[in-house]
């Protein structure tokens, strides 16, 4: 069978493949892949239906972009690789490490919105967050509904390195993002993580929190770590850290994955 996950190699040293929050493709990475490529053969790929990567039809489901992780890390490496993943790629980040446990040496997850494991509060304001986002895409669009990903995820556009630009989306991006929220966000909203396949695995996970995340979103990642009986590991900046301070993201995965 013909290999049809677009994805990407660069840099030397141990696998470590990055997966993206959001509509996230295999090039949205390159400044966090820049600070790490000297350390680590850093692997990035397009999820099936964005970019240069095909979806066969429907919605791909959690299950398969975790296969489709495995198969990528199949074509660059036979050993065990180090993963980071934020909010989706964190929730594929655990699927991956679930299904295909011989693939993960360990993996970094950084705020998967897990709302089934937070307190009945918590959760239903996550929930009621998240169907505000799919609610104002189908009624208004995709801009509208990033504006409503912006409240629900508290994002800061301030809290960046002085040297990452923000861009306004451009044609490929505005394509992937509507894929996104047709399909992948009412996944990840409905996803429900399989609690003990988790703690067979707990040895291979580290929760990771942004330092200035506030909300449900922030608690999923304590959440996990409790259910994992550990305490989640704080990373620079908020929920999209890993693109507004990949410098400083890129050091602390360095003393992670290299100590």
């Amino acid at each position: 069978m013909v290999f049809e996950i677009f994805h990407r190699t660069r840099g030397n040293g141990p696998v470590l493949l990055l997966l993206p929050g959001g509509d996230g493709d295999a090039d949205v990475t390159d400044d966090l892949a820049a600070h790490l490529q000297d350390a680590f053969t850093v692997v990035t790929f397009d999820r099936r239906g964005l970019s240069r990567s095909p979806n066969a039809g429907g919605s791909p489901g959690l299950d398969t972009h975790a296969d489709d992780a495995a198969a990528v890390l199949e074509a660059v490496t036979g050993e065990p690789a180090l993963v980071f993943g934020s909010s989706i790629g964190a929730v594929i980040a655990l699927e991956l490490t679930t299904r295909h446990p011989g693939r993960v040496r360990l993996a970094v997850v950084h705020e998967p919105p897990l709302s089934a494991l937070l307190p009945e509060e918590a959760r239903a304001e996550l929930v009621r967050d998240q169907l505000a986002v799919e609610e104002a895409h189908r009624s208004e669009g995709v801009l509208p509904a990033l504006g409503q990903f912006v409240r629900l995820a508290r994002l800061d556009f301030s809290d960046r390195e002085p040297d990452v630009p923000l861009t306004p989306p451009g044609p490929q991006r505005l394509a992937n993002l509507e894929f996104f929220l047709t399909h992948d966000a009412p996944a990840v909203r409905q996803y429900r993580p399989d609690v003990n396949a988790l703690r067979a695995q707990a040895a291979r996970i580290v929760p990771a929190v942004g330092e200035t995340t506030t909300g449900p979103v922030a608690q999923s990642a304590h959440a996990l770590a409790d259910v994992l009986g550990t305490s989640a590991t704080v990373l620079p900046g908020g929920h999209n850290g890993w693109a507004f301070r990949p410098r400083a993201v890129a050091a602390h995965l360095r003393t992670i994955f290299l100590d």
